[in-house]
């Protein structure tokens, strides 16, 4: 089986996509994740064509595949509301600025938040993320957006049934797809110690085919808390085992895995030794001193 793993990197206005892929390469990964821009924020730079070169050419250099890099959406995107027409009609347009940006990268992938409702009746809210994704996505688009699987925290939208929903009223079907996040499964009140049958579920409901990336976070809360508060790998509520089978079940072979889990002393990067920890199949207790070592140089 080959594995495709990766972490969340940084994507600056200065290094562009040589940056992070360089920075993928220092945690030993083969895949990884970025923002465009400040996630909280609409300000974005202009995307440096020569980086972008450089990027594609050093990760050519190491066998790295395009499709398993994923550009997430900025998280202030919410095509669930439109109480504010103005708002809503922006957002829309700002998500057509980031697949227009990931076309001038060449990236094929992007994870979008499906929004809130904020006091909206949820099926209206749906029809809402609907109506905006017909709006944005254009008959010739290469982007696949994915929906993310979200745990559910106050009026968030994204259980599998909802997602179902979406997928089902969206014109252009090649152009979207699910991104599956293990902490907020847990959170939502998804079993990930009986994966296979949530992926059984799924398979009936959306199709295991529309799975394009994993998200692979342990969690900090109980089971169906609804909470989202993302921990280092095996430090957790789920569980290093639990997510070790996530990682390597063969029905999702193909697909990049992606790691959000936070930084230690929220400074040093976590992920060159969980990727160690995932390619030996054994968790490292030590995780927090180890990397603290690496980077301090103690």
């Amino acid at each position: 089986m080959m594995l495709f793993i990766g972490s969340h990197v940084s994507f600056k206005s200065d290094s562009g996509l040589l940056g992070s892929v360089e920075e993928t390469l220092s945690y030993g990964a083969n895949a990884f994740m970025f923002y465009t821009g400040a996630p909280q924020n609409t300000q974005r730079s202009a995307i440096d064509d020569l980086k972008t070169y450089e990027g594609l050419k050093l990760m050519q250099d190491n066998n790295m595949k395009l499709e398993n890099v994923i550009v997430h959406a900025p998280y202030i995107i919410n095509l669930a509301n439109n109480t504010d027409i103005t708002k809503w009609e922006f957002a829309c347009n700002f998500l057509r600025q980031e697949i227009n940006r990931c076309n001038t990268l060449g990236v094929k992938y992007m994870v979008l938040h499906p929004g809130s409702s904020v006091g909206l009746d949820r099926n209206y809210a749906i029809g809402n993320i609907i109506k905006g994704l017909n709006n944005v996505l254009i008959d010739d688009d290469k982007i696949v957006i994915l929906l993310e699987t979200m745990a559910l925290k106050g009026t968030e939208i994204g259980s599998i049934d909802e997602i179902k929903t979406i997928i089902e009223g969206v014109n252009n079907k090649k152009n979207i797809g699910v991104c599956l996040d293990t902490c907020h499964l847990n959170d939502a009140g998804i079993d990930i110690s009986n994966f296979d049958e949530f992926l059984d579920e799924f398979d009936k409901k959306i199709g295991i085919d529309k799975i394009k990336c994993v998200h692979v976070n342990d969690s900090k809360n109980e089971f169906g808390s609804h909470k989202d508060r993302h921990e280092n790998l095996g430090f957790g509520t789920i569980g290093f085992d639990n997510l070790l089978s996530v990682i390597y079940n063969k029905r999702l072979e193909d697909i990049p895995k992606i790691l959000e889990t936070p930084y230690i002393d929220k400074e040093i990067p976590p992920y060159k030794f969980e990727i160690e920890m995932i390619k030996n199949k054994e968790f490292n207790k030590n995780l927090y001193s180890d990397a603290y070592k690496y980077y301090k140089g103690e």
